[in-house]
């Protein structure tokens, strides 16, 4: 109630939100701003050596070509310091680069990425060219361009009465990246919290008049759940903004499509063509509602206090072993090590999210609250899941069992910094 209450809480709850949606805006505003603020124009002279493609290289805005036709083979490095500054670069395109599909660029600064994927492209697209043309069929081109279809694959999933649902891989995997980042964050501030917390009381002696009116036991799962129930509260407020933003979103799409779509007169009269396509809104959300919204939330609750408890525990016992926060790194760094561990393998689950590697890490109890959250959009199989809470509940039980044994015994040491091999004496 005393963190709740204050108005930072309250202020940064709100805010947080909008944060993580500005944080994942400002790259892409970046790159924006990066590239229609780029006026300089990047100067490469093109020496060719088969006399057949320089002049595929098309000026732009950012690039512009001098080239160098002929048969005659010009020193590339003589010809840039003849040049002086009125060149940036030199690209040699050698004869045999048709077979070898290579070329070399010179300069004395190192070149960027943007410059080499554009003469890549270059590149490749006038060799693509020119190997068709080498076959001697006018109508081969013409033939691959006709040829080239761009297809698209719409999933569909049943429910169990048998009736048909769109769904999107793209928007489980953001959703469930979403919830396991969400896990990861909270479970790593909340414990982190506790620590700071214990260690506090501590060093102020305070814990000394606490304990003298109830266990140690009792003061640790005090900690424990009353921060745990702040996370807690936090979510269920940001469920509760998403919850209203979804339903104005929905109402908005669906009124949306619904003022846009062609009728039936317009298509007869074969007037409808300006009419715009909204199936894409459509298939959208579509695939949004599509996901048992309900379902998801719940098991990240019951895997949020699962995972929190779990190591939220083992802050608080540790936390117990030190006088001061910064000779806390010895027994912390263990524990956010296997936490982004777990990130990562989340992540790396994201694209095969039914594969060995994403099963194994969502049953291992130390990773499985992160690497489950990738999963969950994905219908896990229940006995994995099942399987995954038992053991999740069993190691997070431990963990607060062995946790108590060196919460009571550090809480009242003072003076003299803890080695991890006394802190294992008394656990045992």
């Amino acid at each position: 109630m005393t963190i709740v209450g204050k108005k930072s809480f309250i202020v940064m709850t709100l805010l947080i939100p909008f944060l993580i949606i500005l944080v994942g805006c400002i790259p892409v505003l970046l790159a924006y701003i990066n590239n229609t603020a780029d006026t300089s124009v990047t100067r490469i002279a093109l020496i060719d050596e088969t006399g057949s493609y320089g002049s595929a290289f098309k000026n732009t805005d950012n690039f512009h070509f001098v080239p160098l036709l002929g048969d005659s083979v010009v020193d590339a490095h003589e010809f840039y310091k003849n040049a002086g500054e009125s060149l940036d670069a030199v690209m040699v395109i050698p004869k045999d680069v048709l077979d070898g599909q290579r070329a070399t660029i010179y300069s004395e600064n190192t070149i960027d990425n943007a410059t080499i994927n554009y003469l890549t492209q270059c590149l490749n697209d006038t060799l693509a060219s020119a190997k068709i043309a080498s076959f001697n069929d006018p109508e081969l081109q013409e033939k691959i361009e006709q040829s080239q279809v761009d297809a698209e694959i719409k999933s569909i999933k049943w429910d169990e009465k048998g009736d048909e649902q769109e769904q999107s891989a793209e928007i489980a995997s953001i959703l469930g990246m979403i919830l396991s980042f969400l896990t990861y964050t909270f479970v790593l501030s909340y414990g982190a919290m506790i620590m700071n917390s214990v260690v506090e009381e501590k060093t102020n002696r305070i814990v000394e008049v606490i304990v003298s009116s109830c266990k140690p036991m009792e003061l640790m799962m005090g900690k424990i759940i009353g921060v745990g129930l702040v996370g807690l509260t936090q979510f269920a407020i940001w469920v509760l903004l998403l919850g209203l933003g979804g339903v104005v979103l929905s109402i908005f799409g669906l009124s949306t499509v619904g003022a846009a779509s062609p009728d039936m007169g317009a298509m007869t009269a074969g007037i409808n063509a300006n009419v715009p396509d909204n199936s894409d809104i459509a298939s959208i959300i579509s695939a949004v509602t599509s996901i048992n919204y309900v379902s998801l939330l719940g098991n990240f609750v019951i895997y949020f206090i699962g995972g929190y408890l779990l190591y939220a525990s083992l802050f608080a016992g540790f936390g117990s072993a030190v006088d001061q926060a910064s000779d806390s790194s010895q027994f912390t760094m263990p524990i956010i090590l296997i936490m982004i561990i777990a990130l990562y393998a989340g992540i790396a689950c994201i694209e095969n999210p039914s594969g060995p590697m994403a099963v194994w890490c969502s049953i291992i109890p130390f990773t499985s609250p992160i690497v489950m959250m990738v999963r969950l959009p994905f219908d896990v199989p229940w006995w994995q899941m099942l399987l995954s809470i038992v053991l999740l509940y069993l190691t997070a039980l431990g963990c607060i069992w062995i946790s108590a044994r060196i919460y009571r015994t550090g809480i009242l040491l003072y003076g003299k910094k803890r080695s991890l091999k006394e802190v294992i004496r008394w656990v045992k």
